[in-house]
């Protein structure tokens, strides 16, 4: 059993508010949980209004498939997310 962990960390420059974010940030965790049943959470920088980090956790059965849901969780992301992609870190333990 492997678990893998990314972090995504998102600049959203059209944000001015922790209410604006907080509504990128709510939607984007629920569509993460909902359709590839992971846990995700906001992770860093709660009090900066443009700046969204986020910690996605799974579990897999073995490396490959672990490789495989991080690529299209980073497909995901990276296509439906309100926010430009700063930096993705990937580890698996």
């Amino acid at each position: 059993m492997m678990i893998a962990v990314m972090t995504f960390r998102l600049h959203a420059p059209w944000v001015h508010s922790l209410k604006e974010k907080r509504m990128i940030v709510k939607s984007l965790i629920s569509q993460l949980q909902n359709r590839f049943h992971v846990s995700a959470a906001e992770v860093d920088e709660q009090d900066t209004h443009q700046i969204i980090v986020i910690g996605v956790a799974a579990i897999a059965p073995h490396n490959a498939a672990a490789d495989r849901l991080m690529e299209e969780i980073s497909r995901f992301v990276e296509n439906t997310a309100e926010a430009e992609i700063l930096e993705e870190t990937r580890e698996i333990r």
